[in-house]
């Protein structure tokens, strides 16, 4: 554990040290794992085909399909991007979980993407694109949504263990390794980054969709209790009104109302934020996933009505556990407070990522505590997993297929996929140990993952809805959907343009949505047949 400027004094790890983890502990957390590990090899025996491995045979009722979503979706860096968010943000914070759920709710209720494209029984949104669109835009489609996929999930290794390191009280602590190897120790950050990504790709390797739903319905249940536990513990430490008086001597009005941008959030952030909200839940191909592993298109829709709830729970627990954390360093710890608030000008303190898993190290019991971080790292898994089952099937059905005519055979497509699984968990180690970036976790993910569903956006709401989309419009969404990149600090550095990340973002949405309507307009598809698309039947079901 570092500070934005080094390495700790002895003092700072002394302070950051102090925690309720046990030895007890140890052995929860690094035994629960194991469990995913035997249901990855329990489950590869009834991988028979792609379809198995991608969709779990599209064969998710609602409640598994309830509970494999809410556990995708509520994930370690959900926790710890959300705390960070009411560390920064306060109450006012509530505003994204509130969006969030909204729109699921209202994307259940309406059906809107998620039904049609489950009716059509595809495997991946650029197989749509393929459908829609042709060939060309399938490959393109695969490529970015790749690229913004695994560019978005880039540092969820190291988010994910940074949690660990903050509630075991690891600091920068560096463990030996065997003599006979002859390197210098490594830093305890590094060796749970591998050690967690080694447990992941055993299992998403081994058991593909079928593992995923399994260790999510685990995950469901552990965290389930988990949160309502841990937030209780939390409110008997610090006392339910004076979390609310503390915040707002230290945010002011600010710390509750989000339309305030000074200091706070403003209208162009909410604006911004209820997009996502949409997006998360209709477009992001996680979810999609699931939506399209449903075994109905009617379950679908009840699928997300119900799981609306836990899409606003997985945010306002978080949020509320980063807002306690800030109370606690704020007014319970002054030697805290000195590390994360220095007062020398100039000086900066602990990343606040810490703050919420050192709050929790000080303030649960051993056991709990173990059991905790063990559901927390069943909720790591969890993401990682389908994120890179997600990505993985992306390229190897909608890129490296089509390439090759769609000659590839089952068994070529499954090993391959499983390649695509070890090179993109690499990526994912070597992202997260080199990239420097000052904004929030959440803003960074927004940012990333926005290169690609602006203009998965503009294609499936075009391609779904409109009979005049035409896959040159298409191209130009796909294309303008690159914009959101210029919402990242390093890339906004190199270039010498300095905008809020939602201003970039909303800009994105227009400027795909305009390449997507002007390309269709400018440059139409050739007439088809009579026979109208599949893509674009009127179902019943569908509002």
């Amino acid at each position: 554990m570092e500070t934005a400027t080094g390495q700790l004094s002895q003092t700072a790890v002394e302070v950051l040290s102090k925690t309720n983890f046990s030895t007890v502990d140890w052995v929860i957390v690094i035994c629960y794992p194991l469990i995913s590990v035997v249901l990855g090899i329990v489950a590869s025996r009834f991988i028979a085909n792609m379809k198995d491995f991608v969709t779990a045979g599209q064969s998710l009722g609602t409640c598994l399909g309830i509970a494999t979503l809410t556990g995708t979706e509520l994930g370690l860096i959900t926790v710890m991007y959300s705390a960070q968010k009411g560390f920064t943000g306060g109450f006012a914070a509530f505003h994204i979980a509130l969006a969030a759920g909204i729109t699921t709710f209202v994307v259940g209720v309406t059906g809107f993407l998620i039904y049609r494209l489950r009716a059509m029984g595809i495997y991946t949104i650029p197989e749509f694109y393929s459908r829609r669109f042709g060939i060309k835009t399938q490959i393109l489609g695969g490529v970015m949504m790749a690229f913004g996929g695994i560019l978005n999930m880039g540092l969820f290794l190291k988010v994910g263990s940074m949690f660990l390191v903050g509630i075991t009280g690891m600091s920068d602590q560096h463990l030996p390794l065997p003599a006979a190897w002859g390197l210098p120790a490594i830093p305890a950050l590094h060796a749970i980054m591998a050690f967690l990504l080694l447990l992941v790709l055993i299992y998403t390797c081994l058991g593909g969709m079928i593992s995923v739903v399994l260790a999510d319905y685990v995950q469901f249940i552990v965290l389930s209790f988990g949160l309502l536990l841990t937030t209780a513990l939390a409110v008997w430490e610090l006392g339910w009104a004076d979390i609310f008086t503390a915040v707002q001597q230290i945010k002011g009005p600010a710390g509750f109302d989000p339309t305030i941008s000074e200091g706070g959030f403003g209208f162009e952030y909410i604006v911004w934020m209820g997009f996502l909200g949409l997006i998360g839940c209709s477009v992001w191909p996680t979810s999609v996933a699931r939506a399209l592993a449903a075994e109905s298109p009617r379950t679908v829709k009840k699928q997300f009505m119900w799981a609306s709830v836990s899409y606003t729970i997985r945010f306002l627990v978080p949020y509320f556990w980063g807002i306690c954390a800030l109370v606690f360093i704020m007014g319970h710890d002054a030697q805290l407070k000195e590390l994360f608030f220095p007062a020398a000008e100039g000086a900066k303190g602990v990343d606040n990522l810490y703050a919420m898993p050192i709050f929790l190290g000080r303030i649960l019991p051993p056991v709990l505590i173990g059991i905790i971080s063990a559901g927390m790292v069943a909720a790591f898994m969890s993401t990682h997993d389908s994120y890179l089952l997600c990505w993985s099937t992306v390229l190897t059905q909608d890129v490296v297929a089509p390439l090759f005519g769609n000659r590839l055979g089952p068994k070529t497509r499954i090993w391959l996929t499983r390649f695509f699984i070890v090179l993109i968990g690499a990526y994912v180690f070597y992202w997260g140990l080199i990239y420097e970036g000052s904004e929030d976790v959440w803003d960074y993910m927004a940012v990333t993952g926005a290169i690609y569903f602006t203009g998965a956006f503009a294609l499936l709401a075009g391609g779904l809805y409109w009979k005049r989309a035409s896959s040159t419009g298409a191209v130009l969404a796909l294309l303008a959907g690159c914009s959101a990149v210029f919402g990242l600090t390093p890339v906004q550095n190199l270039v010498g343009i300095h905008a809020p990340s939602a201003r970039v973002g909303l800009f994105s949405i227009a400027f795909t949505l305009l390449a997507m309507i002007g390309g269709s307009l400018i440059f139409p598809d050739k007439p088809k047949p009579e026979k109208e698309d599949a893509a674009t039947t009127e179902s019943p079901e569908t509002t």
